[in-house]
């Protein structure tokens, strides 16, 4: 049967589902249009089957199991380093993603809140999910957050992931103009047919939570892998239950989420900085001596919005340029001194790169507004 037939068909079926459907819409002139007695239809009866063909590869290089990602411990949210006019540093980006593969890292997301995929435009981040399956695909696993509130930009972005490689997806619920709990099942259950899927739930930044009704609903898709779960040690435990693989989303709570709530692991800002030291809190046993000797760290990365701690960071770390897309700002100069303290006292051995920390003045970042 020819594809196009195929297609003909399927709106043959549409129209013969509309046709006998026992949800009706009344249209405008019609006859009935004065009858008080008309049948009133609901909003779920204008729902139109998906009659799109999936645009899916089943070829096998690169390809990643749901349970394959499911395995996966330490995941480290990367960085998006800058060049001067605004355009991507790819050589540094390289550079940072080797050194979460040599400290031993088991994944990366790409284009997420750290990675500042919010400032990027489409293309940049289909192109930088492909640059790193291309580079190192066969080293690290690679998610891409191909999230997004409006579903069409999700199922296109994610149709796109995937094609180009990726091994995972990382999917947020529609943030800002939100929905109903049935609307996120409809919008997640919209992008699980297209390969593994985490989802993020981070209610401090989307205005909503994803509750567990929703994550029951999806987690009998075969595509779910789990979840990256912000709201704490209770909701960890209430999805380890029950058999569903959770990343803790919070640097400052994941040891104990680890060891004492069930979770698999973590997605992680810090791990930017000391990958080394978060692989030995989530894999050789609790450590409450080490969780509490980075928890000064942790913190100090979160006294403001990330990913503005991690930027700061890694540029007095001398990784990445000091260049900031805008609306990020460095952190002040005294949370640069402080920084500076904290590498001393944990040992600047265990942090990525080799160049001495320094205090950075205000002169030496630029900021980008257009680029």
């Amino acid at each position: 049967m020819s594809v196009s037939f195929q297609q003909i068909s399927a709106f043959k079926s549409y129209s013969s589902w509309a046709k006998d459907s026992v949800f009706q819409f009344v249209r405008p002139n019609s006859a009935n249009t004065n009858n008080r007695s008309a049948r009133w239809t609901t909003p779920s009866a204008a729902i139109i089957p998906n009659f799109h063909l999936p645009m899916r590869s089943y070829e096998v290089k690169n390809r990643t199991s749901t349970d394959g990602i499911r395995s996966l411990r330490l995941i480290t949210a990367i960085k998006t380093p800058y060049l001067p006019d605004g355009r991507f540093d790819l050589e540094a980006y390289d550079a940072l993603v080797n050194m979460q593969i040599e400290d031993g890292a088991d994944g990366v997301i790409v284009g997420g809140t750290t990675g500042e995929g919010q400032l990027m435009s489409w293309d940049e981040h289909i192109m930088l999910i492909g640059h790193t399956i291309n580079c190192f695909g066969t080293s690290i696993k690679v998610i891409g957050n191909t999230g997004s509130n409006s579903t069409r930009e999700a199922v296109h972005a994610t149709e796109q992931g995937f094609a180009v490689g990726m091994h995972a997806a990382l999917h947020i619920n529609p943030y800002y103009g939100k929905t109903s709990l049935e609307g996120m099942v409809a919008h997640f259950q919209s992008v699980l047919p297209m390969g593994p899927t985490i989802i993020y739930n981070v209610p401090s930044r989307t205005g909503q939570d994803i509750p567990p009704p929703v994550i029951h609903t999806i987690a009998a898709n075969a595509n779910f892998a789990g979840i990256k779960e912000c709201v704490g040690h209770d909701r960890v435990k209430t999805y380890t239950g029950t058999g569903i693989t959770v990343w803790s989303g919070n640097d400052d709570e994941c040891h104990d989420s680890k060891w004492d709530y069930g979770a698999t692991g973590v997605i992680s800002v810090t791990s930017n900085l000391v990958p080394g030291l978060m692989r030995e809190l989530l894999l050789r046993g609790k450590n409450p001596l080490l969780n509490e000797k980075l928890l000064p760290l942790i913190k100090w990365l979160f006294c403001e919005p990330n990913p503005i701690g991690v930027n700061t960071a890694l540029a007095q770390l001398g990784v990445v340029r000091p260049i900031f897309r805008l609306p990020y700002v460095p952190l002040p100069l005294a949370k640069r001194v402080e920084f500076v303290n904290i590498v001393n006292g944990i040992g600047r051995e265990n942090f990525v790169g080799e160049k001495d920390v320094k205090v950075l003045e205000d002169d030496d970042f630029m900021l980008v507004g257009r680029y």
